[in-house]
């Protein structure tokens, strides 16, 4: 996992999977990595096999401590077919913003 910070925006990628072997260190990294002020996060998930219940735990523990400190986008950035089928299905595309570019 890769995570780079802009300003206000962090971005993370190279996420191969997101589950519950790696969900508590995706979550604790991410969320050590978030400046006070983050408007944006970025989850690129081009390069993501597979997601979980426990994975599905952890973005929505990120958008939790990131929404702390005032109103966060969190946009998960090229899902496959089948995991932006699981976005719709659990109905987390009303929480998070999912685009493909």
């Amino acid at each position: 996992m890769k995570i780079t910070q802009d300003g206000d925006n962090v971005n993370i990628s190279d996420v191969k999977d997101l589950c519950s072997v790696n969900s508590d260190s995706f979550r604790h990294e991410v969320c050590k990595s978030l400046p006070a002020s983050v408007k944006t996060i970025e989850v690129d998930l081009s390069q993501t096999r597979f997601v979980d219940s426990c994975g599905l735990g952890a973005l929505i523990g990120v958008y939790k401590t990131a929404t702390r400190n005032g109103d966060v986008t969190l946009r998960l950035v090229n899902p496959s077919a089948p995991l932006q089928q699981m976005f719709e299905l659990t109905r987390l595309h009303r929480i998070f913003e999912v685009v493909q570019r």
